[in-house]
């Protein structure tokens, strides 16, 4: 059984943000692998399904995203699921909108869901979908645009990439992560 957890901030008030990029792809994800209904569970929404032959957690933290470890831990520990089968999706400043980066482990580059995680789970081993959402060029800058929504002029760039993911999920599913970014790479060119 494999865990993947989606970083965002909860709320319909934050749903275009571009910090929900990441509850953005595994919804995506379950519409297209029609996933089980999602249901609260675990301080978060959880649906569960298969995608080539691996049954799937879904998981988005209802929790601040500074808080999200308290809700990945709960899960990972309910369905006994290791460090090395959780794989969180979320925005990555350092890259270009509509880019992708798998890694596994490492540090958390600023990124406050990624940095509680690491801290529930006593450990950084987990894999990480790195998506791309652009830097807005300042430092002083990030705050409101990692908070800020997605543009209209995004929309085209935006659902490719998420359909994608969708897509390109039996991949990550059957432990091919390198071959998973390379299929979204080929769908998302313009």
């Amino acid at each position: 059984m494999l865990l993947w957890v989606g970083l965002g901030n909860p709320g319909a008030e934050h749903a275009r943000q571009r910090h929900n990029i990441g509850f953005m792809a595994v919804e995506r994800i379950a519409s297209r692998h029609r996933f089980a209904p999602w249901r609260s569970r675990f301080k978060g929404e959880v649906s569960e399904g298969s995608i080539a032959g691996q049954r799937i957690v879904l998981l988005k933290p209802q929790t601040y995203m500074n808080d999200s470890g308290n809700s990945v831990q709960p899960a990972a520990a309910f369905h006994k699921i290791p460090v090395s089968d959780i794989t969180a999706f979320h925005d990555e400043l350092d890259l270009a909108p509509g880019r992708t980066r798998v890694k596994k482990g490492g540090g958390a580059a600023g990124h406050n869901g990624l940095r509680d995680m690491q801290r529930a789970l006593s450990s950084p081993d987990f894999w990480r979908i790195r998506l791309g959402i652009g830097h807005p060029g300042h430092k002083d800058r990030v705050h409101g645009h990692v908070l800020g929504n997605f543009a209209k002029v995004d929309a085209e760039w935006l659902d490719r990439l998420l359909d994608a993911l969708a897509e390109a999920a039996p991949l990550l599913a059957e432990g091919k992560p390198e071959e998973f970014n390379t299929r979204v790479a080929l769908l998302t060119q313009g």
